[in-house]
């Protein structure tokens, strides 16, 4: 299964944190045995997603598994959880038993509710022993729901989350709000326009925060806001929407960001 050409969602079971962590959690997700079984089959098989600088808690509720971080495949045992950033091509490679709890930050959020710098993330997978307390992970694995898995999670950010915004995470989180607004068409310097700011001073920020340029971010957002557009309705995609000349522009950036063809997948 690839991401953004196939539903991988339809396997899992996903929720909304609550509204204290709105701005910092995208989602909770656990897959679903029954839909795994429908959709899959009893086979095994693979999940495959595409950079997106989203830090994210992979907590193993089910049989082992193997993942591929850019180049480097790592085995993860049936009592491992890890932590990557997805700044890179992931790939999960799982059986008919896989059962993963995830949680999903937004860029940036990691460091505002638990101090921890994503961009000394980047191509690692970070055992989740090293930054959650060994009981927490105990309690989130027992035989318990969806939403009491949910319910401990948050408790333990909402207990250490800092309640006065970093300025340096705020003015990230400020510039990529603004570049959505502006139809993901905003150059560097139409941001530092917005924002009072200077072009030096947002890609100082964005290495800083993110680990990555603001360039190299906003070309990732942008292209898979366009390619889920272009999946979704193909009759109805209109690429200059996007910010891109053509097409053929919106091909190559495709092939660029996922090192595929848009005609290489079906839903």
């Amino acid at each position: 299964m690839v991401e953004i050409f196939q539903n991988i969602r339809k396997i899992y079971t996903f929720a909304q944190p609550c509204e204290e962590l709105a701005d910092h959690v995208e989602f909770f997700s656990e897959s679903s045995p029954e839909a795994t079984r429908q959709y899959i089959a009893g086979q095994y098989f693979s999940v495959k997603m595409f950079a997106s600088w989203t830090p994210t808690f992979y907590i193993n509720l089910g049989a082992p598994y193997e993942i591929q971080v850019g180049s480097k495949r790592h085995f993860i045992g049936a009592d491992e959880d890890i932590l990557i950033l997805r700044n890179s091509i992931v790939e999960r490679y799982n059986s008919p038993t896989d059962n993963i709890f995830t949680v999903k930050f937004y860029p940036g959020s990691l460091e505002a509710l638990l101090g921890i710098k994503q961009s000394l993330l980047a191509d690692k997978v970070v055992s989740l022993n090293k930054i959650l307390p060994a009981n927490l992970l105990h309690l989130v694995k027992q035989p318990i729901g969806f939403s009491e898995r949910i319910a401990l999670i948050e408790q333990f950010f909402l207990t250490n989350y800092r309640k006065q915004p970093d300025h340096y995470i705020k003015f990230v989180k400020d510039a990529i709000d603004n570049f959505s607004e502006a139809g993901l068409q905003a150059s560097n310097s139409d941001l530092a326009e917005r924002m009072f700011s200077t072009s030096k001073t947002i890609n100082r920020y964005f290495n800083q925060v993110i680990g990555t340029s603001p360039k190299s971010y906003f070309s990732i957002m942008r292209a898979r806001t366009a390619l889920t557009a272009y999946v979704h309705s193909k009759p109805g995609f209109i690429p200059y929407d996007y910010g891109y000349y053509d097409m053929s522009h919106f091909y190559k950036d495709v092939v660029k960001f996922t090192g595929q063809k848009v005609g290489g997948h079906r839903n």
